[in-house]
């Protein structure tokens, strides 16, 4: 049996097809294929609120692939999810009803809704009950924060705030400020408290850290790298360091959203579990198929 995800995010369109383990009451899911397009609605949906035409067709042609690589895959079941881009262009309907012409449905789904699917990825699995946490999930257009103490849910906000809308100067004052006062204000009860990061750029800042998944990474060295980084233009960030030309340019402004917050929520470190929407999706597949 194998399920799909698609994550449509405001810089990249995601797919993973996943084969689902039944092994006496537990039910998992390995990883099969995962495919990464880096569509950049983001740049259209902040700018102008509307997508693109060559982006609306581009859009529709990975949907068309992706439709067509599930049927040769067998896939059983699948979710496509679209966030903080989608939710932004006036014409995001438009756009989904021309994806369920080729086969795929897709759901705009708000900041909250996008945090507690990322969240289904089994992440409490690695939170203990004793400590408190911050979870972080830095996206193109929006950057969602939870904090959970004794294994609990405290609060959650979700901040229009994000690398591609950075990149593209649309990142507002007055939404930095809101965020750092929220985390503030969410933490200054606790102590110790942990950081754990998700996306694309924190997952590459864990591997540029170290190679372990769950090593933690100080404050100290996430701002070293930032610096180093940072250091390089966009052109020997790719050519240099060898990051993807989509992956060089937006590193910037995600380690920024994560040293704020960890520096005004006194994180002292962070670890990237290295899962994200899609992972969450075929969780909360598994969870509606399998009781």
């Amino acid at each position: 049996m194998r399920y799909a995800a698609i994550d449509i995010g405001s810089n990249a369109v995601r797919l993973l097809i996943a084969d689902i383990v039944e092994q006496k009451n537990e039910v998992t899911f390995k990883k099969n294929t995962l495919l990464r397009v880096p569509l950049r609605l983001g740049d259209d949906a902040f700018i102008q609120h509307r997508i693109s035409k060559p982006k609306f067709d581009n859009m529709v042609k990975t949907m068309r692939a992706f439709r067509d690589l599930m049927d040769v895959y067998k896939v059983t079941e699948y979710m496509a999810c679209a966030t903080s881009a989608m939710r932004e262009a006036d014409n995001g309907a438009d756009v989904v009803k021309a994806c369920s012409e080729v086969g795929i449905d897709i759901q705009i789904i708000d900041g909250s809704l996008e945090a507690q699917i990322i969240y289904n990825s089994h992440l409490n699995t690695k939170m203990d009950k004793n400590k408190t946490y911050l979870y972080i999930d830095v996206g193109g257009g929006s950057t969602e924060i939870s904090l959970f103490a004794n294994g609990e849910l405290v609060d959650s906000r979700s901040f229009n705030l994000g690398t591609i809308r950075i990149l593209d100067n649309q990142d507002e004052p007055e939404t930095w400020d809101d965020m750092k006062k929220w985390v503030k204000d969410i933490t200054k009860n606790h102590k110790n408290i942990y950081g754990i990061g998700t996306g694309g750029n924190i997952n590459k800042l864990s591997r540029i850290a170290n190679d372990k998944v769950d090593k933690p990474i100080s404050y100290a060295k996430l701002k070293a790298i930032f610096e180093h980084l940072s250091s390089y233009s966009m052109k020997d960030r790719v050519q240099v360091l060898g990051l993807k030309p989509d992956r060089a340019d937006v590193i910037i402004p995600a380690s920024e959203i994560f040293l704020t917050i960890m520096r005004v929520g006194s994180l002292k470190n962070i670890v990237a579990p290295r899962v994200g929407l899609v992972d969450g999706v075929i969780q909360t597949l598994i969870d509606q198929n399998h009781d």
